[in-house]
């Protein structure tokens, strides 16, 4: 997801393809294109998206923002995403559990 305007990007496209795999133990995620970036979705609600810029956001709220503030990493404009670490974007375990997470805040639990 970029801002209004922007295009696909072939970078933003592969981390996308990239990452779908690696989410599959969280059971029927998808992906779709969006705003010129992709949107990641598990059982119907948004969990997840990648930027134009190639860069994974996950929705964070009371429950896992700590764990986002003390990576530092940067909230996607107003929107309730951050940033996914380096650390946890290479780590395939990690990267689950914080998809978990996100996954959760989606569906409202």
């Amino acid at each position: 997801m970029g801002k209004k305007g922007d295009k696909e990007t072939t970078k933003g496209g592969r981390l996308a393809e990239g990452l779908l795999p690696r989410l599959t133990a969280l059971r029927t995620v998808t992906s779709k294109k969006m705003f010129g970036g992709y949107g990641f979705f598990q059982a119907g609600k948004m969990f997840g998206l990648v930027t134009s810029g190639a860069e994974f956001f996950l929705k964070v709220n009371d429950s896992n923002r700590p764990a986002f503030t003390k990576a530092r990493a940067p909230q996607h404009g107003k929107m309730p995403y951050f940033r996914v670490p380096k650390s946890v974007l290479t780590d395939d375990a990690k990267l689950l559990e914080w998809a978990r997470a996100s996954v959760k805040i989606a569906h409202g639990k």
